[in-house]
């Protein structure tokens, strides 16, 4: 048991900051390379903590290495507090093993509903479990009597079961940052009934927008014998019908071995004053006034930005632009399309299958279409630093994010965020999470050729002040439904929970 237990503890595989190495072997932390997003807003959370740690996992080929603990910071007075860190010792075996293979490669195609990409035997079960054990047991180590214990996604499905083994004394919440499919895709992992058992040990679930806790809620019932409470209208920021993730109502809490389980579905957001701030500042503009004089030269620029995964319908992307370039020739040497597409790093060849997929069809579509004074698509797989992709934010007359799967999409509200004050046109999928809460977007079906095309072609012809006014009701939206939001309300859903008992 550590010396000065915690009332707060994170559990997260990533750690708070970027641990670098000198060439005199010196470690130091640094900030992460985006300073949007959750990582901030998790580190910030310790300020408010009377005591708190965070768990995260580090590479060690050591096969008696204990768990490490240390106080860590950037050492260059960044806003950040210090945090206590305790980092769990893994072989790069079982981090392949845990992460790239059962967590990516079994179960990331069941969340995002392609049941045919799902290979049983690609799966490590056991080390799967072994590796979430450590995690609770690190978890159990560091906490207070009655702490608060908030899990991150669903990597540490297994996490909640077993901190409940060990600590009937604690609150337990984790958090989905990915899709939660519907009860009969979910149904497909062999391992259904364990995953469902542990998240019940929960004091409360957490998901992006409603649909994902009704469809967990409908696993479970199916399943498991567990109570649902009444169903209750979900809240106005959410779109109650109209597109394929809307929700009118859910399940508030389900009932089971004596437990309530609070289900609590709010989007992960985005920090719009430091994009608006980044958008306003001296390195940003000469960032924008480049690329209005490199890039666009007067012609409308499209951005879509993603990483390379099968999920993210670049590929259908690309293949309605070629639609749109052969059906309009007016718009040759107009429009630019810039596809920001982040290659992945994990040698999975599921992942270079569609890296390759879509850089052919941008030689095929350039070779077809390219002038000697115009490339239609500019294509980008390394990760562009975050001030500069602001930038393309804030010069990109339409944004076009068509996943056919996401659990949210953080690119469509900062993309909106970076717009504040202007036009310009955002198209996204309504297989996005954020696609019931961005309700000035042109919500699009990326499945279907004809949605696709009307929604890129009604983009570029919207006039200026329907643009103006559908971005002032998401960025409405996204100052609304900040990352701030979203951690205070998951928070207080944990801390409203009673004093938990012994099973």
């Amino acid at each position: 048991m550590c010396s000065v237990p915690s009332s707060f503890v994170l559990v997260y595989h990533r750690s708070p900051f970027d641990e670098v190495i000198d060439a005199q072997g010196q470690r130091h932390w640094q900030d992460q390379k985006s300073p949007n997003g959750i990582i901030p807003t998790l580190r910030n959370l310790f300020r408010s903590q009377p005591s708190g740690t965070w768990i995260a996992w580090r590479e060690n080929e050591s096969a008696d290495a204990e768990d490490e603990t240390l106080t860590v910071d950037t050492g260059n007075d960044s806003s950040s507090p210090p945090i206590r860190l305790r980092r769990i010792p893994l072989r790069k075996e079982q981090i392949g093993s845990f992460y790239h293979v059962t967590s990516k490669e079994a179960i990331w195609p069941v969340l995002h509903s392609f049941p045919s990409l799902f290979e049983v035997n690609n799966a490590d079960w056991a080390t799967f479990q072994e590796v979430n054990r450590r995690f609770a047991e690190a978890a159990c180590n560091e906490a207070a009597p009655g702490a608060s214990i908030w899990i991150h996604d669903y990597n540490l499905w297994l996490t909640p079961g077993y901190i409940r083994a060990l600590r009937p004394d604690v609150k337990i919440s984790l958090f989905h940052h990915t899709p939660f499919p519907s009860s009969d895709v979910f149904s497909i992992l062999p391992w259904r009934e364990e995953i469902l058992e542990s998240l019940l040990c929960c004091d409360a679930v957490g998901f992006h927008i409603p649909r994902y806790a009704e469809n967990f809620a409908r696993a479970a019932s199916s399943l498991l014998a567990v109570e649902k409470g009444p169903k209750t209208s979900v809240a106005p920021h959410f779109l109650p019908c109209g597109s394929a993730l809307a929700q009118p109502d859910a399940t508030p809490w389900l009932g089971y071995r004596g437990r309530r389980v609070q289900l609590v579905s709010t989007p992960v957001g985005t920090s719009p004053e430091v994009i608006l701030g980044l958008r306003n500042g001296d390195t940003v503009q000469q960032l924008i006034s480049e690329i209005e004089d490199g890039t666009k030269r007067g012609r409308r620029l499209i951005l879509s930005a993603s990483r390379v995964d099968y999920t993210k319908g670049n590929q259908e992307l690309l293949l309605a632009y070629e639609r749109l370039l052969e059906r309009r020739p007016d718009l040759h040497g107009e429009v630019v399309l810039v596809l920001a597409c982040v290659a992945a790093n994990t040698g999975m060849k599921v992942y270079e299958d569609t890296q390759r997929s879509i850089e052919e069809m941008v030689g095929r579509i350039n070779g077809r279409f390219s002038r000697i004074d115009w490339v239609p698509i500019r294509l980008t797989t390394q990760r562009i630093p975050y001030e500069e992709m602001v930038a393309w934010f804030a010069s990109a007359d339409v944004c076009w994010i068509t996943p056919l799967r996401d659990g949210l999409n953080l690119v469509a509200k900062e993309y909106a965020a970076a717009r504040k004050g202007k036009g310009g046109s955002l198209v996204l999928s309504e297989f996005t999470g954020a696609s019931v809460v961005m309700k000035g977007a042109v919500l699009t079906n990326p499945y279907s050729h004809r949605r696709m095309d009307e929604a890129i072609e009604a983009a570029l012809a919207m006039p200026a002040e329907q643009q103006i006014s559908r971005m002032e009701s998401m960025v409405q939206a996204v100052e609304r439904l900040s990352v701030d939001n979203w951690a205070d309300e998951q928070l207080r859903a944990i801390q409203a929970a009673e004093p938990a008992l012994a099973s």
